[in-house]
């Protein structure tokens, strides 16, 4: 009985990967064991990776997710060219700030770093450096800061100032 309900299961993931025409050319397979679902297949970026599982997920009757994607971009890419990527797609989101991210790549781990003010600039700059070709992973280490927050150059200048003082 498992194994028929297991091959409903799969017939409506795959129906659910291929309905979504970013997802259709890449010809990611499903597999279902006891209602967990096994993907296997070659995506371009990180994005396109999580989306599957955001798909995958809304189908009923999955238990669990087991995503064994794999990200390939169709030719090389070094760390020069996935800071390249990455710095188009952070440029292109309104919600980010060149000035304020700045992005380090090793073998397609991505560091982003900087200091914002805004929480959601960050979780908007992991997103868009998600999308680039190249990405395995981002890892911010985007500090937050508040307008109100004193400037190093501020602290050194009033402890100067106290020092006059003694």
């Amino acid at each position: 009985m498992h194994k028929n309900n297991d091959n409903k299961l799969k017939r409506k993931v795959q129906d659910a990967i291929n309905a979504d025409p970013e997802m259709e050319r890449y010809g990611v397979q499903a597999d279902v064991i006891d209602g967990e679902v096994q993907l296997t297949g070659i995506v371009d970026t990180m994005a396109e990776k999580k989306r599957l599982n955001e798909i995958v997920s809304r189908v009923p009757g999955v238990k669990r997710i087991e995503n064994g994607i794999t990200i390939s971009t169709d030719g090389q890419i070094n760390d020069d060219g996935v800071v390249m990527e990455v710095t188009e797609e952070l440029n292109a989101d309104p919600r980010v700030q060149l000035k304020n991210i700045g992005v380090k790549s090793v073998d397609g781990r991505v560091f982003l770093v900087g200091c914002s003010e805004d929480p959601g600039e960050e979780q908007a700059a992991v997103e868009a450096a998600s999308k680039a070709r190249g990405v395995k992973e981002v890892v911010s280490h985007v500090k937050h800061k508040k307008a109100e927050d004193l400037g190093a150059e501020t602290i050194f200048h009033s402890q100067v100032r106290n020092d006059k003082d003694e």
